[in-house]
């Protein structure tokens, strides 16, 4: 059953048509993904979907008393509201109620005539059937659930002291916890962590019952949760079954059927018009029709295609890069008493690109800071190469001037477009500035754009060209991924792993770092961070192997420890008496045995250090794994039984 339906909708900006034709059904209970390139109408699509904004044509239908919420990029907020507050309020009619019943109850009974009491009761009595009816009691412990479950750990702070990912996160907790007919979620996983994201997949696949409809960058989160994905293109949307991976497969056949087609086109186009040249003579009605069928042929507009961005060629010299690039050596951070890094050491050295990871709050954007001279450290020392050039593109894109244009914002001065002049940096050359915005996909008109009228994803492309202009060698990066459409993702990524230089990555974006990582730092609480070598996969795998080694330990240690406590047999033949003449033999072939199985526990230790064993089978390295920790569990084992035989073999007979 349709939640909602749309026929040819259209919808104008000047000149420019954002929406042709566009036709779209989502169902009861459909989970769909919306992909688009920056600037192609998404959000004015969610908005007109939802009623927010009115179309120059077409129809809407809306499943009679169907409840449609929007999770808004920016999110307005009553500030005078707490985060629970402004749950609640989500709820409507259930929030109505409910503060009627907690005001009655507060109310003083004490004067109350028997009637009035009589009839206050049957109220109270009234109310609470509707608060169950509305989904119960309850509904004030989910709503500190979610809160929690998304990031919002209290949910009596005021909105007004919010920052804008607390405020986002309370208004997704508004929308799961009122669970809307159609919840349309515009970039709902920006400012949530990876264990967050992974949190909202299951919950919104297994628990949410109303339809989705999702606009994400974030291609892990569209394939666990879609089950079909539209795609906005130059005004129309196309339709694909299946999650992210299916749509990038099913696509890739329609653009290459549409290349036939245009193919096949040209090909017939051309004999046509080498047959008109030949001066053919309309002198029947078949001649007439084939020079109006060449004619039509010739006019048909072929398949448009998105230009793409090419930043492959946007690096730093190499050469200029030295040895030292960035060393911390026991760098501990925090504030006050709270330790958020404890002891870290670590190095980069060229075309190493580090990603780190972690919960909000963990102490990521500290470590950033900290590296770019903005916070000083409890203790430890961060060694900054002589030759190293930091760039910074942060999450909030501060860089971005609102009241410049793309031009002025990249050159660094207001006024600069009206000059003409500027240059920057490409493939290790001097270009002027024009040359390289059209690298990053701003061409001579969106140059004159001014940056208020820019979409998120379309700032995120200005900081970066930004930062890039002037052959910066380390990249420090704060969730670079925010907002950007899958096309300026891909172009990022290319330009990542062709970087010379080096990068430090702090991202949710779990096929992001996967892609572009040769390492991972991982924030895992009380000051601890990790390093492992490696992508986001590998990095996932050696933590599920080491968490089952751990287990393996921890199980043998369980069961010494049993042994330990046990009671003492009444006797046993040979304690404290001498060695018998096996036990001598024992004794003398034991250290042998130690140091063989203590080489087999190195040589373990050394396979488990190399980078290139994450990048085969996880089951290889579960394996490898469990067999050092027996092996480690044995030698503690042969040990003892080397001081027992040992001790006794002082003993006289």
């Amino acid at each position: 059953m349709p939640v909602l339906s749309a026929r040819g909708l259209s919808k104008a900006f000047g000149a420019r048509a954002l929406l042709e034709d566009v036709t779209l059904t989502i169902t009861r209970k459909e989970r769909v993904g919306l992909l688009g390139d920056n600037g192609a109408g998404k959000s004015t699509l969610l908005a007109i979907l939802a009623g927010k904004e009115p179309t120059d044509g077409g129809v809407i239908e809306r499943r009679r008393g169907a409840r449609i919420m929007v999770l808004d990029q920016e999110p307005v907020l009553d500030p005078t509201r707490t985060a629970r507050e402004v749950v609640r309020a989500g709820l409507g009619e259930w929030a109505a109620i409910k503060a009627d019943f907690d005001s009655l109850n507060r109310s003083d009974h004490s004067k109350l005539s028997e009637d009035e009491a009589l009839a206050l009761a049957e109220k109270q009595s009234a109310l609470a059937s509707r608060i169950d009816e509305l989904g119960g009691f309850e509904l004030d412990h989910t709503i500190d659930d979610i809160l929690l479950k998304v990031g919002v750990r209290n949910g009596d702070q005021n909105v007004a002291t919010m920052s804008g990912g607390e405020r986002r996160r309370t208004a997704l907790a508004e929308m799961l916890v009122a669970k809307p007919d159609l919840a349309i979620l515009d970039e709902p996983t920006n400012h949530l962590d990876t264990e967050t994201i992974e949190w909202l997949e299951t919950y919104l696949v297994e628990e949410f019952p109303g339809a989705v409809l999702v606009v994400s960058h974030d291609r892990y989160f569209l394939d666990a949760v879609c089950d079909r994905m539209f795609e906005l293109e130059f005004g129309k949307v196309f339709e694909y079954a299946g999650g992210y991976s299916d749509y990038v497969e099913a696509k890739a056949l329609r653009l290459e059927h549409e290349a036939r087609t245009e193919q096949n086109r040209m090909n017939i186009a051309r004999r046509e018009q080498a047959w008109l040249r030949r001066g053919a003579k309309a002198r029947s009605t078949k001649q007439k029709a084939r020079i109006q069928r060449a004619e039509e042929l010739l006019a048909v507009e072929g398949p448009k295609r998105a230009a793409g961005l090419s930043l492959a060629s946007v690096g730093p010299d190499l050469a200029r890069l030295g040895k030292t690039v960035l060393e911390l050596e026991n760098l501990t951070l925090g504030f006050g008493d709270r330790i958020l890094v404890n002891g870290l050491s670590t190095k980069l050295v060229a075309g190493e690109r580090l990603g780190i990871v972690g919960p909000n709050g963990a102490g990521k954007t500290t470590l950033l800071r900290s590296i770019l001279g903005e916070t000083q450290p409890l203790g430890g020392t961060i060694e900054v190469g002589k030759n190293t050039k930091i760039a910074l593109v942060d999450q909030s894109r501060a860089t971005v001037v609102e009241g410049w244009s793309v031009f002025d914002n990249v050159s660094g001065f207001e006024g600069a477009l009206a000059k003409g002049g500027g240059n920057a940096t490409l493939a290790e050359k001097d270009v002027t500035l024009r040359v390289y915005l059209e690298h990053f996909g701003f061409d001579s008109h969106a140059q004159r754009r001014l940056a208020s009228s820019l979409s998120g994803g379309e700032r995120a492309r200005v900081a970066l060209a930004i930062a890039l202009k002037e052959g910066k060698n380390l990249l420090v990066l704060d969730e670079p991924t925010n907002d950007l459409d899958t096309s300026t993702l891909s172009a990022v990524e290319e330009l990542l792993e062709a970087w010379p230089g080096c990068a430090l990555i702090v991202s949710h974006d779990r096929a992001f770092l996967d892609r572009v990582t040769t390492g991972i730092l991982s924030f895992e609480g009380d000051g601890k961070v990790v390093r492992y070598a490696g992508n986001y996969q590998s990095f996932l795998a050696q933590k599920k192997a080491g968490a089952a080694a751990a287990a393996i330990v921890e199980k043998e240690r369980t069961a010494r420890a049993k042994e330990a406590e046990a009671p003492a047999p009444v006797s046993k033949p040979s304690e404290g008496k001498p060695l018998s003449w096996n036990e001598k033999r024992e004794l003398e072939g034991l250290m042998d045995k130690i140091g063989a199985l203590e080489a087999e526990v190195s040589e373990l230790s050394a396979k488990l250090s190399d980078p290139a064993l994450y990048a085969g089978p996880t089951d290889k390295v579960v394996a490898l794994r469990e067999s050092l920790a027996k092996g480690e569990a044995e030698v503690q084992r042969l040990y003892a039984r080397w001081e027992d035989l040992e001790a006794r073999s002082q003993l006289k007979k």
